[in-house]
């Protein structure tokens, strides 16, 4: 055959793999040649811009889950016949609820922010939803709250008595809401764009929310008699439980996202996280008669709540630094589709 002479198909095959970099694999299938190719962003750049919030946004998260679980503990501790857990739940929950709105409109920076976002709800928005949630909570709080504090000489009187009568009920239709108020922070960090959050849109509202029960729990574990602190230590172990083995979901189901997890500063808080959290779930087991046992546990678990939370969003930030974790789970989907 000369060189004017057209190629046999044989020959046609050959140059195409040489050309794309394939070759036959047992006269039927073909096996790559050279590696995939490697994904680079413009210049080096990140692909996602990090987060502008500061650390006011994740001590928010800690404590609107803390106002969550104790407002919770206070409406069963006023069924129950348990004054002092009940006195504890509801101030403690309005505390942090307090805490959590100056957080929150401190980040937003102009307070009137917040009051805008109660002009519209959109069903769609996790930010409107969180805000009508946490509108509806607040005022049931606040007037439970009250009745505990309002001086002796005032619950005699007619204004004293009716704030009496409408804590109980403000204190339950609060804990309706709670379940909502511990979870919503993340779902709307899951709705963003950031890798490590958007990722873990399964696991990280039982991490939220576990972690809300555990860290209510030991703070009523180290704030109650013990005699009267048995909820609180359920909730507690409940808590730290759920924590303990969703943390343990989240970094197994999500591939390469996870490293954002378990490296750098984030896997050291959450690592410490982890630490406290065991020590307070074990103290709480074993150390129920013990004054002293119960306000070590439930001081753990409350630390590591805490920082749970801020490891959370520390790996949120460093996602958005590598391009590697937005663009590979992209395309792990299309090539799933």
């Amino acid at each position: 055959m000369t060189s004017h002479e057209p190629r046999s198909d044989a020959g046609a095959a050959d140059t195409r793999a040489r050309v794309f970099g394939r070759r036959k694999r047992g006269g039927s299938g073909e096996e790559l040649m050279v590696p995939r190719a490697e994904f680079r962003s413009y210049y080096g750049r990140p692909v996602l811009k990090p987060p502008v919030w500061e650390w006011k946004v994740p001590a928010y998260l800690f404590t609107g889950g803390l106002a969550a679980g104790t407002s919770l503990l206070a409406a069963g501790a006023d069924l129950t016949g348990r004054p002092a857990l009940r006195r504890v739940g509801r101030t403690g929950s309005l505390a942090a609820l307090l805490a959590s709105v100056y957080l929150l409109v401190a980040d937003l920076g102009r307070p009137e922010r917040f009051h805008h976002m109660l002009r519209v709800a959109k069903p769609t928005s996790p930010m409107s939803v969180g805000t009508w949630i946490l509108s509806a909570f607040g005022p049931g709080v606040g007037v439970a709250a009250a009745a505990e504090v309002l001086p002796a000489g005032l619950r005699r009187a007619l204004p004293g008595r009716l704030l009496h009568a409408v804590a109980r009920p403000a204190g339950l239709a609060s804990a309706v809401i709670a379940p909502a108020v511990a979870s919503y922070t993340a779902v709307l960090l899951s709705q963003t764009a950031v890798p490590a959050w958007h990722e873990a849109h399964a696991p990280l509202p039982f991490v939220f929310t576990g972690s809300a029960a555990a860290s209510s729990g030991g703070f009523a574990m180290a704030l109650v008699p013990v005699e009267e602190a048995g909820p609180a230590r359920a909730l507690a172990v409940f808590g730290a439980a759920t924590e303990l083995v969703a943390s343990k979901v989240l970094e197994r189901r999500l591939g390469l996202t996870a490293e954002a997890y378990t490296t750098g500063k984030a896997h050291r808080l959450r690592k410490w996280s982890e630490r406290l959290t065991a020590a307070g779930l074990l103290g709480a087991v074993l150390g129920h008669r013990s004054r002293a046992v119960s306000v070590t546990a439930g001081a753990a678990l409350f630390a590591g709540s805490a920082l749970q939370r801020f490891g959370v969003f520390e790996a949120g930030v460093e996602s958005t630094k590598d391009p590697k974790y937005v663009v590979v789970p992209q395309r792990q989907r299309a090539n799933r589709r």
